[in-house]
């Protein structure tokens, strides 16, 4: 079995059917078609579509989150829908004033994005039920009655989906959880790849640099979760104590996957040709294999343990290691065995924490005897709080948010003048698309604006074929509902192919309300996505556009200011002070946090168009650098953990303070401190300690003597091992403060020619 595009279809099955997005696709279909179906047997169904029609609309906002968040979310979202159709409706035929309420609501409805993802995806779906309700082929049909039945829909859905979280309140965070450490075990398995011969290092980062936000993602959901409900932290909740233990100790394994970062060029330089690479490799995609298997059990909640398989693994490169040391080892390469060394141990501790979290899969009632409340949990969750400041504070064009709700609202009004001056069947179609399409950034703008023309197009041609050989209206139906739940499956996941369901479904729909006006309708989905499309990337384009490049700037400094803190937090470990856990825990997430936010928003500048990529290839080169350095600190840190108290000493504080200024010289414009600080290294009394250390069993070694003890071959390998990551460290701080002095040096001048 291999991991992700080659694992076999079987398992892929089972990771779709348990997992998150089906779940939330059957939910919504059920919520829909169950109403639906029962109105269209009494034949209520035209005169009451908008029940089913309201607990979609609702249904779409139910993100994952803390019970709370959803519930208030969710009613926030029936009332919402409630006013925005009664005031749609009661002015849809002037068409002045529905311009006026464009700019209200489209404003308005993009703002409250400030609050987060949630009231964004609240104000995304109220947009879109006001565009529906201004299309004026509803007739004279009493708005009161129409608002109603939609709050009804969104009432029903928010109850079905409470009342699922109360008979399995455990499940999405099983499917969160499961999610989240199969992606790890993709960026395990892609880290793999720095040991094979003659890789290009810089694609397999950028790999990494891409999976890290998306287990980022994962990883700010769980927190939100289980941080913020009482019920997962409760001393009388068995489970929730599991799953939060489990989720504990997911974080700790991707800081070691992260850890696990070495000098592949060094290695490379002495051990190509002898197997032993190759050997690691393996180790690790079996190890990464392994841990696929946990996440998937997680989300289909059964339990699985292979200890057997990773002992059976680590037996293998502990045994390769033990001969290739035998046959090779002279003063010459002593150093690089003492990291190949480190590389076997850190796989030893990789598999211990993949075990523990098997182990965890059994919800063994005596396992929740050892959680630990001496953390702070409250600390890690991310609170935002309803402030009416926090709009006003937005209301300038420094603001991207407004800077987004000035572009969106421009792009409805001039697709409504569009609808209005030209004979379009569905002219609403023509918001509806540039709602959908337009986001605050041009990037994500220009890639949902080709994932929706494709998946309108695919869906109408498949849509087509569909009601050209498919034999009677049953069979029609049936394709119908699994599409239906396809396409709302996998919305979050792949847009495009959700959109071509979403297409189909239509298609096949209006089959059964109007199998005469067909034609008519296919031709008008595809005339107004097209005019949507081709206005949304135009607004996107020029009218006050959102680059990458004007952002990310912040997000450096960001990022190499919560490194700073993370290395100060663990390196204080080696000076006798450690840090308490919740502080250390901080530091490392906003190290990580920042980091993914950084990167997040570098891969979004690729797709920004050429000239707006200045220093492309430095932003590059310092996200690579920043990516390093958090891993390397994540290094030091676990070795704090193991070796602080045992290698402690004064002699630390000079190197911890010599990083420090490094750290402190990255914003400045210029520094001098290159040569000295290069001597300060050499002159450090704990790393001129390591270095006598290496010469003396290098002298051991040219005269065949091998008699050091095994405690001293010990200290000198923890010594090499931490004193390499201070090294490292201060050599990746110090190339951060060149790369961004360059940036700012090309900026400048840029500037001053402009």
């Amino acid at each position: 079995m291999q991991l992700f595009g080659t694992k076999d279809y079987q398992t892929e099955i089972r990771r779709f059917i348990s997992g998150q997005h089906l779940y939330t696709g059957l939910r919504v279909t059920a919520c829909v078609i169950i109403p639906a179906w029962l109105l269209y047997h009494y034949g209520l169904l035209s005169t009451l579509i908008s029940i089913p029609l309201g607990a979609l609309f609702v249904g779409l906002i139910d993100n994952p989150g803390p019970v709370q968040h959803r519930r208030n979310g969710l009613l926030i979202s029936s009332c919402l829908n409630f006013i925005v159709v009664l005031i749609a409706g009661m002015t849809r035929f002037s068409p002045w004033l529905v311009g006026l309420e464009i700019i209200s609501f489209g404003i308005l409805f993009s703002l409250i994005s400030v609050y987060g993802a949630r009231a964004s995806s609240i104000g995304l779906t109220a947009l879109i039920v006001f565009i529906l309700s201004i299309d004026n082929r509803f007739g004279t049909v009493n708005i009161f009655q129409v608002a109603f039945y939609y709050l009804i829909g969104g009432l029903y859905y928010t109850a079905v989906s409470l009342s699922l979280y109360t008979l399995r309140p455990f499940r999405p965070i099983q499917q969160l959880l499961g999610e989240c450490l199969m992606k790890t075990s993709s960026y395990l398995s892609t880290k793999s790849r720095f040991y094979e011969i003659n890789v290009d290092s810089s694609e397999i980062v950028t790999q990494l640099i891409e999976q890290q936000v998306r287990i980022h993602e994962y990883q700010e959901q769980l927190r939100s979760i289980l941080f913020t409900t009482r019920r997962f932290l409760s001393e009388s909740t068995h489970k929730g104590r599991i799953l939060t233990m489990m989720f504990r100790e997911s974080l700790d394994l991707f800081e070691r996957t992260i850890t696990s970062q070495q000098e592949y060029g060094f290695l490379h330089r002495h051990f190509d040709g002898t197997g032993i690479l190759d050997n690691f490799r393996i180790t690790i995609n079996q190890l990464a294999e392994i841990l696929y298997d946990t996440g998937l059990a997680i989300q289909e909640g059964r339990e699985y343990q292979n200890e057997e398989g990773m002992m059976k693994a680590l037996q293998e490169s502990a045994d390769a290691f033990q001969k290739l040391r035998m046959e090779k080892l002279n003063a010459e390469n002593v150093e690089a065995f003492i990291k190949l060394r480190r590389i076997l141990n850190s796989l030893y501790e990789l598999a211990d924490r993949i075990k523990q979290v098997g182990i965890y899969t059994s919800y063994d009632t005596t396992l929740s005897s050892r959680f630990q409340s001496n953390v702070d949990f409250s600390r890690f969750a991310t609170h935002q709080e309803i402030n009416i400041d926090l709009v006003r504070s937005n209301l300038s064009l420094g603001s991207s948010s407004f800077r987004h709700a000035l572009r969106l609202t421009i792009a409805l009004l001039l697709g409504y003048i569009i609808s209005l001056f030209f004979p379009l069947g569905h002219g609403y179609w023509i918001l509806l698309t540039i709602a959908t399409i337009i986001k605050p950034a041009y990037s994500l703008t220009r890639k949902r604006n080709i994932q929706r023309l494709s998946g309108t197009f695919a869906g109408a041609v498949i849509g087509f074929l569909v009601l050209l050989i498919s034999p009677n209206n049953t069979v029609i139906f049936i394709i119908m509902i699994a599409i239906m739940i396809l396409a709302y499956s996998l919305l979050r996941v792949n847009y495009a192919v959700s959109i071509a369901g979403l297409t189909i479904y239509l298609l096949l729909s209006f089959h059964f309300m109007y199998p005469s006006g067909l034609n008519t309708l296919l031709t008008d989905r595809v005339i107004d996505t097209a005019i949507g499309s081709v206005i949304a990337y135009l607004i996107a384009y020029f009218v006050l556009p959102a680059w990458q490049h004007e952002q990310i700037d912040k997000l450096i400094t960001q990022s190499f200011r919560s490194d700073r803190q993370y290395f100060l937090t663990v390196a204080k470990a080696f000076t006798g002070h450690p840090p308490d856990e919740t502080s250390y825990k901080i530091a490392r997430k906003d190290a990580f946090v920042t980091l993914a936010n950084l990167s997040d928003t570098f891969q979004r500048m690729l797709s920004d168009p050429k000239n707006q990529q200045p220093n492309l290839p430095l932003y590059q080169q310092i996200v690579a650098n920043d990516h390093m350095l958090t891993s390397h600190v994540a290094t030091l840190s676990h070795y704090a953990q193991q070796y602080g108290s045992v290698y402690q000493h004064s002699d630390f504080q000079p190197l911890i303070g010599m990083i420090e200024k490094t750290f402190d010289e990255i914003e400045k414009e210029e520094s001098d401190n290159a040569t000295q600080s290069a001597n300060e290294m050499l002159t450090n009394p704990v790393l001129k300690k390591v270095r006598r250390l290496i010469d003396q069993r290098k002298k051991d070694l040219q005269q065949g003597l091998d008699t050091s003890s095994v405690e001293n071959r010990k200290m000198l390998s923890d010594l090499v091992t931490i004193t390499d990551q201070f090294r490292l460290i201060h050599s990746l701080v110090a190339d951060a403060g060149k790369i961004w002095r360059e940036i700012n040096s090309r900026t400048f001048f840029s500037k001053k020619v402009g």
